[in-house]
């Protein structure tokens, strides 16, 4: 049986340490880097959007070098991290500029589960940031409003 690669930590890296390391990646621009540090068969979860839910690092490429292609000067911030055990909690802001020159901005929780110094699984609530003018009045009553009203 093949052994696994251990990713770009090693496989004693803390939980922590490879999201990190993800994050410095993404910072980098560094796809290889980027794609290295999930396994094979990661899996993400999109509990907002399942449709967009996948398994496979070979997503985790494609998504990537979209981003990094079409976001000009992508940069993440990662605003908070905690970890416990194998697990870790991230918030983090992706920016860039489209083609167009409109800014571009994502926010959201990451949840990672790290395993043998690999990214194992995932559960995104990311998004685009929105700015519509709706305040949380509005927000509440569109989302219980009966539709065609």
């Amino acid at each position: 049986m093949a052994q696994e690669d251990p990713g770009p930590m090693g496989s004693t890296a803390s939980a922590a340490d490879v999201v990190r390391s993800l994050h410095r990646a993404v910072g980098a621009h560094d796809l290889e880097g980027i794609v290295a540090h999930f396994a094979p068969d990661y899996a993400l979860e999109d509990p907002v959007r399942p449709d967009r839910s996948f398994r496979g690092r070979e997503q985790v490429r494609r998504n990537w070098s979209h981003l990094l292609a079409s976001m000009d000067g992508l940069a993440l911030e990662e605003r908070r991290l905690v970890a416990d055990g194998s697990t870790v909690w991230a918030e983090i802001a992706i920016r860039g500029r489209l083609a167009d020159g409109r800014e571009q901005a994502l926010r959201g929780v990451m949840l990672f589960r790290v395993a043998g110094g690999l990214i194992a699984a995932g559960t995104f609530y990311l998004a685009p940031v929105v700015r519509d003018g709706i305040d949380a009045d509005a927000a509440v009553l569109d989302l219980v409003s009966e539709p065609g009203r």
